[in-house]
């Protein structure tokens, strides 16, 4: 397993095929396994790059394993990476927490990106409301005293509810307990009144927003903020939840590639 040492922290990554620099970014909890079949589809024509986040399953931060971690750090770290690589500029597409550092690299270093592909993620974490405080609250309470793991068997209901969805729901609770908890805690509060939402005006490179319908937003939301891109289009995949990669990787990669084809 590959990883190099930068800004303070060992960053696990994997890379696979030749071509143009293809990154895929995993949301909270994950790694870059979860792109695996991706991978598998995407080798043939691009250099398919998979890193793992600080603080994440497989990646470190040497002095501070716990934290605390801000997205504008992650995107750093993406940014250190690929720099050693050579792999600049990327296409960068990047799931729930993913979609936030690759929003902010494309904000903070706009040469780096050759395109934006944003799934299931916005330019703002904010809570705007008392319930989404709380609901922010609870989540960091369970998270922090009991761990991912049991969190993670609550969220696979509401993100894999069918019958024929046993075995993602079994492997994401896993893969999901595997986590450590402290640092777990601290990325999900990086993700907590993070905003780019004043730049999206300053983000030219072309962008694709992909959105489940059963998304923990509404399709309207993403509209709004859509439209502030000065080059992007939305893209709704019905009958999908959240965790859209897993869920329905054969919908997304055709989606993926349609945009990356153009």
């Amino acid at each position: 397993m590959p990883s190099l040492s930068a800004r303070g922290a060992e960053l696990h990554f994997e890379e696979a095929g030749s071509g143009p620099a293809l990154v895929l970014l995993h949301g909270l909890g994950g790694s870059s396994a979860d792109w695996s079949p991706y991978v598998a589809a995407l080798r043939g024509h691009f250099r398919v790059i998979t890193p793992d986040v600080r603080g994440g399953l497989l990646s470190r931060d040497v002095a501070h394993p716990h934290g605390p971690f801000t997205i504008p750090q992650l995107a750093g770290d993406l940014a250190a990476l690929l720099q050693s690589l050579g792999a600049l500029p990327a296409h960068l597409v990047g799931w729930s927490m993913g979609g936030m550092v690759a929003l902010q690299l494309a904000a903070d270093a706009p040469a780096a990106v050759a395109s934006l592909t944003v799934v299931n993620s916005g330019p703002d974490w904010t809570p705007k409301t008392p319930l989404q405080h709380l609901a922010l609250r609870l989540r960091g309470v369970v998270t922090t005293f009991v761990g991912p793991g049991p969190m993670a068997q609550v969220l696979a209901r509401k993100l894999f509810p069918a019958p024929a969805q046993a075995e993602l729901r079994r492997s994401y609770i896993a893969r999901m307990g595997r986590n450590d908890r402290a640092a777990y805690a601290a990325l999900l509060a990086a993700i907590v009144g993070w905003s780019v939402a004043e730049r999206l005006p300053s983000l030219t490179m072309p962008t694709l927003v992909v959105a489940s319908d059963g998304d923990y937003t509404s399709v309207a939301s993403k509209e709004a903020w859509v439209r502030r891109l000065p080059d992007a289009r939305l893209v709704v995949v019905p009958g999908t939840r959240h965790a859209l990669p897993l869920e329905a990787p054969e919908r997304l990669l055709a989606v993926l590639l349609d945009f990356l084809g153009q």
